[in-house]
């Protein structure tokens, strides 16, 4: 078992040294074969060994900066205090740790082409459901039927449409994209307030029974690597 994890940190840090490579060539020919090639090159891997730790190449160091940001949020939540903030405004705060942790916005920008291109639209969708799923967890959630999935749906939404906002936004230090932000989980409450307006109005709350008896039968998944919210 020490050996096998042993290998596991070295592959671990090699992808780690050809990404930091990688992004000094991202912003000139995007997440592409010509920036794997350069990345090998500037650290002086094996190209075969490369190969085999990155399979598809460039678009595997692509994924691997996805993780890294998401390592970086869940680091800097591990030194936060957001007790006194209001749920909202924890998953807003946890958004923003999530972009700011993408110190490159080309390499993000380029990312976003990359993932959608048809053949690599499933890579892209599981990285974006596994950086949901990563902030619920790290926020708490317990759920284990349909909200866990609802949740995680609803959540990809607000973080994709904010990337692609923050992608475009100028302003200083993005306060455009925070107020844009805001916006979209305020809709998000503004849902879950009429939700529970349904549940309190006895001639509206057969509307929802057949959904919420659903719900009771519908567990989350098991801690598979295969699934969506799991990463490696």
């Amino acid at each position: 078992m020490d050996s096998q994890e042993n290998h596991t940190d070295h592959s671990r840090e090699l992808v780690a040294q050809l990404l930091d490579a990688a992004l000094l060539h991202v912003v000139f020919d995007g997440w592409s074969e010509a920036t794997f090639e350069a990345a090998i090159t500037d650290t002086g891997i094996n190209p075969v060994l490369a190969r085999a730790i990155c399979p598809r190449g460039a678009v595997d160091l692509a994924l691997a900066y996805h993780r890294r940001g998401d390592q970086i949020m869940l680091a800097r939540l591990a030194e936060a205090d957001l007790s006194d903030l209001k749920f909202r405004d924890r998953i807003a705060t946890m958004v923003r740790y999530r972009l700011e942790a993408a110190e490159d916005k080309e390499a993000v920008r380029r990312g976003v082409t990359l993932f959608a291109l048809p053949q690599y639209a499933a890579s892209g969708a599981k990285a974006l459901w596994g950086t949901c799923d990563a902030i619920w967890t790290a926020l708490g959630d317990t759920s284990d039927d349909l909200n866990w999935y609802s949740k995680r749906t609803i959540l990809s939404g607000v973080y994709s449409s904010t990337l692609l906002y923050w992608l475009g936004d100028d302003s200083p230090d993005h306060q455009a994209t925070w107020a844009f932000l805001d916006r979209r989980i305020d809709n998000v409450m503004q849902f879950e307030k009429v939700k529970a307006g349904l549940r309190k109005n006895p001639l509206l709350k057969p509307l929802l029974a057949g959904p919420e008896w659903l719900s009771t039968q519908i567990k989350a998944p098991a801690a598979r690597d295969d699934l969506p919210g799991r990463q490696d």
